[in-house]
């Protein structure tokens, strides 16, 4: 990652983002996530994007994408059954929290809603408050920087917990 980010297409942003995606990118693979190798394009959500899934497995589990935009980069977290992990969620610091409970991706109830059915939608209670969300723009949390990276590992880490695989004893 350290490399790739030496390329002239990443002068855009500071080298304090860029260390943040380097400790990020350590961290996820920890937990079994890696990028493939690949800084791709952004498509509508940056100017490139950097997708972690899950390594080794046949269906490919997306947990983390960052956005490299001109000038900044976005974490954006894939997290779903937001109800099982509210009292992690309501007791998180205010920039965790927020991302949950803000204006931000606030749904509106838009063309995707057939039959009051949409799949693009995240319905969730915190604070015994019912929040919707649009699942196109979720979970983003802009301006990340080294010291909340533990924050966001964590929150991972609840979403994702890293299983113990068990190791055989050969006797």
């Amino acid at each position: 990652m350290k490399t790739m980010l030496k390329e002239d297409r990443f002068n855009i942003i500071s080298d304090e983002y860029k260390k943040f995606i380097i400790e990020f990118d350590t961290e996820i693979s920890k937990l079994g996530y890696g990028f493939g190798g690949e800084i791709g394009s952004g498509f509508c959500w940056g100017r490139y994007m950097i997708i972690y899934s899950k390594l080794g497995v046949k269906n490919k589990q997306v947990a983390a994408r960052i956005y490299i935009r001109e000038s900044s980069i976005v974490l954006r977290l894939y997290l779903n059954s937001i109800d099982k992990h509210h009292q992690y969620i309501e007791n998180s610091k205010p920039y965790i929290k927020n991302v949950f409970t803000g204006e931000h991706g606030k749904c509106n109830h838009c063309h995707n809603d057939k039959g009051g059915i949409c799949k693009f939608r995240k319905a969730y209670t915190l604070d015994n408050r019912f929040i919707e969300k649009c699942n196109g723009i979720t979970f983003e949390f802009w301006e990340p920087s080294l010291k909340k990276l533990p924050d966001y590992i964590n929150l991972l880490k609840e979403f994702y917990p890293v299983r113990k695989t068990r190791s055989l004893e050969v006797v």
